[in-house]
């Protein structure tokens, strides 16, 4: 089912759908949507080691000259900013001289300057401050809280293979939900709901493999994109989940092939609140070796407001999804 297109004309990659069934018409899927399955694919996501790694925004949004860039994680607030040679730190984010929110302070020539009496912060160790190991791999930043992650620590993340970044289109997307990341990743785990949930993008839905295990922990999913009206993009795409927080998915057949889209489920507060927050940051890297793909790279300033636009559509409705998971788990009231 590829769609590459290996001569020197461009061809668009959207396919003409032949008529199919209607929504209801379609097949009903929840006899293989089986909860057992869902869950210990989620057992399996949870025990696997993130080294307290936790994703915290696009790189993008963290450049040199910019104000501090603050975000609460497992109920800890950190702040990052990039000194003047673009180098990124991270740590607390409140002051150690009175407690002032150091995300509404200034960058002062890459030194982190409280806004309230001035203490500056250039990254290094300070009396009752100490810095977060924190990562960017040029797509996401990834800061490092062992006491929030309760783990055993690792020097690097857990990253994905991507297209290369001089061949590829990236944009990231942020949303919050009142839930857990167990509820966001159990949502991307049931690939068995898009054509029903998501009629507007989803199209003709298979799930032609599903996980066997540890060994092979997949699941394997032909799915057309809708474009408008019968045109569609036909795809083969595997769903993983790499690390507890993360399901990754990777286009292996069909236009676009090697893309990928991470989602990542931060969580916001602690892990005894009783009122959960958590962030999904989801990154889209797509990739495509049509000859036209060039002018999309081109033209990715553009490009990067519709795909977060298109992410969010979906996003309304995974976190109304992974919300009534979470409030039904709350409640005791959880059918799986």
């Amino acid at each position: 089912m590829s769609g590459r297109d290996d001569g020197a004309r461009w061809t668009p990659p959207l396919r003409r759908r032949r008529h199919g069934p209607g929504w209801a018409a379609q097949t009903p899927t929840w006899r293989r949507a089986r909860p057992a399955l869902i869950a210990d694919a989620l057992k399996r996501a949870s025990a696997r080691p993130s080294g307290n790694w936790f994703v915290v925004g696009a790189s993008r949004n963290m450049r040199a000259g910019d104000k501090p860039y603050g975000r609460t994680v497992g109920g800890v607030e950190v702040v990052l900013w990039r000194s003047a040679g673009g180098e990124l730190h991270a740590g607390p984010g409140t002051c150690p001289h009175l407690g002032a929110p150091l995300r509404e302070s200034r960058v002062v020539c890459g030194t982190l300057v409280c806004h309230w009496h001035g203490l500056s912060l250039d990254g290094a160790p300070f009396a009752g401050w100490r810095p977060f190991p924190v990562h960017d791999d040029g797509v996401l930043v990834w800061v490092r809280l062992d006491e929030a992650g309760g783990e055993e620590p690792t020097e690097r993340p857990f990253v994905p293979v991507r297209p290369a970044a001089d061949s590829a289109v990236d944009a990231v997307f942020t949303a919050v939900g009142r839930c857990e990341p167990q509820d966001v990743v159990a949502n991307r785990l049931d690939p068995w709901h898009g054509s029903w949930f998501h009629p507007y993008s989803f199209v003709d839905l298979a799930v032609v493999r599903e996980p066997r295990g540890d060994e092979d922990d997949a699941f394997v999913v032909d799915v057309s994109f809708r474009v408008a009206g019968r045109l569609v993009v036909p795809v083969r795409a595997e769903f993983t989940a790499p690390e507890p927080r993360t399901v990754l998915m990777r286009i292996t057949d069909g236009e676009g092939a090697t893309s990928v889209v991470e989602t990542h489920a931060t969580p916001l507060t602690g892990a005894r609140d009783e009122r959960p927050l958590t962030a999904v940051v989801e990154a889209v890297v797509a990739a495509s070796d049509r000859r036209g793909f060039a002018l999309a790279r081109a033209a990715a300033p553009v490009l990067r407001p519709l795909m977060r636009r298109t992410a969010g559509r979906l996003w309304r409705d995974d976190l109304a999804y992974a919300e009534r998971r979470w409030a039904l788990r709350s409640t005791g009231r959880f059918p799986g």
